[in-house]
């Protein structure tokens, strides 16, 4: 008969003693913050919607405590870990703590940011305490590694979770906003408070959830079958916010070879000369993407 005794969870105690046993002191380079409150671990797993059926792959499971919340949902869990002795050590945590469920475990011992590949069947989704100094560059990375994700929920800064989730024309909307447009549909999922960290943080937290989706019409993959690439599309967001406050024709200038090319592939694209990145939706940015890539040119009227 199969076992399905639930995973044990871990709270303050428990965290605290795997810390002891392993000598470990949080570091701020790799953003370690551990949460000891199951209720809170529960939470995102719920808000994440996995279930059963899922492949899940967790960043930075750290002591286990996120990993066990979602092994308790009956999901496959592959974890990816850069520490070496939390690598080492958490195998044997789901051992001790959901020796049930331990069968549908994995830990990849690598960098979330140069991960090449995921082994097992392919993910379909992110749940993650990220690490809060790389969250974007990781997310971004999975996103893009990783297109059999279906959806995912992740905890980040509270600001970076504003961003992510952010919509043309508020003031915190910007490059993280827009290629996370890219992959997915993204809205904010809540607000985590200090206390349930170990160490406590010194920052807010908030959850992102996301719903994958095809790459916008006009890009390469799409429906539509467009030609533009999600590389030329990036290099274009990437220039239209490096000088925020600054017309488009004029960041574009580099990119375009001249003032008058960038202002007339704008205009191809249907975009004022004159807006900002901000005020542009990621279908905008394809646009001026596969307009400067082709060359479009404006005819002045005589």
């Amino acid at each position: 008969m199969t076992d399905r005794t639930p995973p044990r969870l871990l709270g303050p105690a428990e965290v605290r003693s795997l810390a002891a046993e392993l000598d470990l002191r949080p570091t701020k380079q790799r953003g370690q913050n551990f949460v000891i409150d199951a209720n809170t671990v529960r939470r995102i797993v719920r808000e994440s919607g996995v279930g059963a059926d899922d492949v899940v792959v967790e960043v930075g499971p750290g002591l286990g405590s996120l990993t066990l919340a979602i092994l308790e949902t009956g999901a496959k869990v592959t974890a990816i870990e850069i520490d070496a002795d939390l690598a080492e050590r958490l195998p044997r945590t789901i051992d001790d703590y959901a020796p049930a469920q331990a069968g549908a475990f994995s830990l990849v011992h690598a960098d979330a940011l140069r991960v090449e590949s995921v082994p097992g069947p392919p993910p379909t989704a992110l749940v993650a305490n990220l690490p809060y100094n790389v969250s974007v560059p990781v997310l971004l990375h999975l996103m893009s590694l990783l297109p059999s994700l279906e959806r995912g929920l992740v905890m980040v800064q509270s600001e970076v979770a504003d961003r992510l989730a952010a919509k043309p024309g508020s003031k915190v909307y910007g490059v993280p906003s827009v290629k996370a447009a890219w992959y997915a549909d993204v809205r904010r999922a809540g607000a985590i408070g200090r206390n349930v960290f170990w160490p406590a943080p010194n920052v807010d937290s908030g959850l992102v959830a996301w719903t994958h989706r095809e790459p916008p019409a006009g890009a390469v993959g799409s429906s539509s079958g467009g030609s533009v690439t999600r590389e030329e599309v990036f290099a274009v967001v990437d220039a239209a916010f490096a000088q925020r406050r600054k017309a488009l024709r004029g960041v574009l200038k580099p990119l375009a070879g001249s003032a008058a090319a960038a202002e007339s592939a704008l205009v191809a694209a249907g975009v004022d000369p004159l807006a900002r990145g901000e005020s542009l939706t990621i279908h905008d940015f394809v646009r001026i993407a596969d307009s400067l890539r082709s060359g479009d040119v404006v005819e002045e009227p005589r």
